[in-house]
Formats: C-alpha cells, structure tokens, sequence
C-alpha cells in the first residue's frame, strides 16, 4: 500500500492547489475532484484489516455529510460553528488523536462547494494573499510524501491534516459576511473556555485527570498538578484558552461598548485562572506576545517603549543580583535541555536533520525516523522523537523550500490583520485573527501541531474573509 499513498498524496495536494488558485469553475471542479480522487486513493492505502467497516462508516458520514450541506447553505455561519464546537472531540485511530467529527463537517462543507461551483459560483481565490502560499506549501508537502523516510506517518498527515483543514479555510473564507455570526462565534469560543476552564478546577481539586494515562505518570511525580480539562494535553488545553483570550482582549483595547469590555474582562480572568492550572509554558509564552501585539496595536509605539524598558529592568535586576546571577549562569551549565524537558535536544537534532536535507528534507512524516536513526534510537515508535517546534520541522521534513514557504504563509495571514485598524467590528474581527494567528505561531515554537490543528485553518479563512469584506465596505461608493 506505500505505493498507493505515495500516488494519493500528491494527486490530493495538487488538487487542492488548483483548488485554491484556478479562476474558472471547471478548473476547480477539476482540483476538488483530483483532492476527492486523492483522498480515497489515501485512505484506501491506510485501510483497516475490515474494509467493510470503513465502507459502513463512510456511508453514514456521507448521508451525514448531504444533510450537513443542506443545512450549511442555509445557515452559512453554522459550519465554523459546528468547527469550533468539535475541536476538543478526538478519537484514536491511525496512531493519532483524530477530529473525525470535524471531518464529517468538513465534508458537508466540501459538497456544498461541489454543488456551488457546478450552479455557477464565479468566485475565486477567496483566500486573498494567503491563496498563493498555502496552496504552494499544500502542493509541495503532498509532492514530499513521495520522498518520505516513513509513508505511513505521511499519509496519516496528508489524509488527517492537510487535505480536510484546506478545505475547511477555504470554505470559511467563502462564507457571505455577516455580524451576527463573527459575534456567535466569539462568544461560541468564550463560553466553551470558561466551560473547559470550570473543568480544569473540577481536576485540579481532585486531582483527576482524564484519559492522559502520561499527563497522570507525571503529576504522581511532579511538585505541582497539570490539568488537561477535555483535552488529550495540557498544552493544547492552554492554546485553546489564549485562542479564546484574543478576542476578549482586542475587545478591552478597541471596543466601544464599557459593558461589552467589563464583560469580556470578567470572562478573560476566569479563563485566564484556568490556564494557570494548565502549566503550559507555551501557552503564557504564546499569550504574552498576543497581549503585547494588542497593546503595540491600541498605543504604538508608547507600548512597545513600555515592554522595553520592562525588559530593561529585569535584565538589570539578573545581573546586578549575585546570587540570581548565579543561579542563572547554573541552570546555563546544567543544560537548557533539562530546562526545557529535552526540547532543545529535539529541536537541535532537527536543525541537524534539515541541514542534512538541505533542498527537499526527509518528507513529510519523516521526522521521527530520520530523529530516531539519528540518535540511534530503537523501537517501532519512537516517542521521545516527537517534534515540538514547527519551523524546524517544516525545515527537516520540506526543505528550505518547504521553509521559505512557511515564512511566505505566515507573513501573507498576518498582513492583512495588522494593516487595516479601525473600529470596526470587521477590522477588529481581521485583528482577532492576526493576532490569534500570532499567538498560534509562537505556540508553534514550543509544541509545533500548527497545520495539524483546525483552529489555525479556520482562522486563516476568518482571516481572508475579513481581510476581503474590509476592503468591500471600504471602497467608496
């Protein structure tokens, strides 16, 4: 079947990018088909031992999928919603935690544009300055599966990853403008934060965590208590409450209404508390730059000055303490390695492993066997080769190529957010979604998971969607 997988890929990546970027309806037909057609073939090569099952359960998410499109053409905004509702929902299968209900979505979403573009849909290249680079990065990492040192690994992104999450960005950047719907799916995301949040307490007062039998191993070991709320990793629990913080916080600094802002105050302490509990690293890092991205935003350059002469003074204060001094030059000896729970160690060998692959890496899904032959790491599955750091993973799996267009992706989804700032609710809504975005990169420095995670897809649709609907209420007349 490695045969099949490596034909499926790149025919589903490359449909996807005619997807993404042709101008007429029978060019898109084409690509959504060749992602259809590339899809099967992908899933065909990583079937169970009992096809009959699969075949049964494609069915049901077929019929599912039909009413779903119905539904979806008559409330547009219904499928970010159903998206984002979905999110902690995950199942086991293929080696992964899966978003098979989001798959399902997706799919109702995915026959909705079929029938569009064959009644005549004349749009295109909805994703703005985002359509050229994820379509390129989507085409190069399905073309990369035909290289890859483990097929299997790569299939699984390609099938879970990629392929789907294209097709969700896509089909939330197509969705008609509408306010109401940008507010639902704020509070949406608030509500369902400080749901997880409340969780979050429930575990840290009994010290109970669910599911996460090595989340468990580690707080019968460790000085303080993690909690994982209703997701698989404390980590992921903490993005999905800064995901959820943004907005609350673009609302404090550019909102018009006092009640609104004490509002969304109220909900950002309480969501704030529950990722306190969370532990995650990542996360404070990653909402940090997210709160100083606001700021820099609402006060220019007063902000930035603020952080700096902050950072100043810490400095200061490390350097002139002997013993903080001591301490740090200590814990600089003992290794940053240990200090980031072998992180570093991962992302060093990564760097070695791109520079190793220079042009066209090792393929996408390759990185824990090219990590675990490396170090000369045994086993079928080698878990201590997890990447957690997305860029150099890009680098070790893609290449520079794959790099370069990395960078291209991020800068194209944060420009638009950034440039147009004005108190509109779509403005602020473009300036949720670049600083979200934002936020989801920095997270990405840490524990990687940025294409595999929907949040990110659906976010670069919001991004363009905005980004476009801006610039209609702004053109004069």
């Amino acid at each position: 079947m490695i045969g099949l997988a490596r034909l499926g890929g790149p025919v589903a990546c490359l449909g996807l990018a005619l997807l993404l970027v042709a101008g007429s309806r029978r060019d898109r037909l084409a690509g959504l088909g060749f992602a259809a057609v590339g899809g099967c073939l992908l899933a065909a090569a990583m079937a169970p031992d009992k096809p009959a099952e699969l075949v049964g359960g494609l069915a049901v998410a077929c019929v599912i999928g039909v009413a779903l499109a119905a539904a979806f053409r008559l409330v547009p905004w219904l499928f970010p919603a159903i998206v984002l509702a979905c999110i902690p929902i995950r199942v086991g299968a293929l080696g992964h935690q899966l978003l098979v209900p989001i798959y399902v979505a997706i799919g109702g979403a995915a026959l909705l544009l079929a029938w569009e573009l064959a009644h005549g849909e004349t749009r295109a290249r909805e994703l703005g300055l985002a359509t050229w680079p994820l379509a390129a990065i989507v085409a190069w990492t399905g073309l990369s599966l035909a290289w890859s040192q483990d097929v299997h690994e790569g299939a699984v992104e390609v099938l879970a990853f990629y392929v789907p999450f294209a097709v969700l960005a896509l089909a939330v950047a197509r969705l008609p403008w509408s306010r109401l719907g940008a507010r639902a799916l704020y509070v949406e995301a608030a509500v369902m934060a400080i749901i997880f949040a409340a969780v979050g307490f429930y575990q840290y007062d009994t010290r109970n965590v669910f599911e996460n039998p090595k989340v468990i191993n580690s707080n019968a070991y460790a000085s303080y208590f993690r909690v994982n709320s209703v997701f698989w990793d404390p980590s992921v629990y903490g993005r999905f409450l800064v995901v959820a913080m943004v907005p609350s916080v673009v609302l404090l600094a550019r909102g018009r209404s006092l009640r609104l802002q004490l509002v969304a105050a109220a909900a950002t302490v309480v969501t704030w508390l529950g990722l306190l509990i969370s532990f995650s690293q990542s996360s404070f890092a990653a909402l940090l730059v997210a709160v100083i991205a606001v700021a820099a935003v609402a006060w220019r350059w007063r902000a930035l000055l603020a952080v700096g002469l902050v950072g100043i003074v810490l400095v200061g204060i490390a350097v002139s303490a002997p013993q903080i001094r001591r301490s740090i030059e200590q814990h600089t000896r003992s290794g940053l390695n240990s200090a980031t729970s072998g992180r570093a160690s991962l992302v060093a060998n990564g760097i070695r492993i791109a520079i190793a692959h220079p042009v066209v890496g090792v393929g996408v899904g390759g990185f824990k066997h090219a990590y675990a032959a490396r170090v000369d790491l045994k086993g079928k599955e080698p878990k201590t080769a997890a990447s957690h750091d997305t860029p150099v993973t890009v680098a070790a799996e893609t290449g520079a190529v794959g790099l370069g267009l990395f960078a291209w992706l991020v800068v194209a989804v944060l420009l638009p957010g950034y440039r147009r700032l004005d108190r509109r609710l779509v403005s602020r809504t473009a300036l949720v979604a670049a600083v979200t975005l934002t936020a989801i990169v920095v997270h990405s420095l840490f524990y990687s998971d940025f294409f595999e995670d929907p949040t990110t897809w659906l976010l670069f649709g919001l991004a363009a969607l905005a980004a476009s609907t801006g610039v209609k209420e702004a053109a004069p007349g």
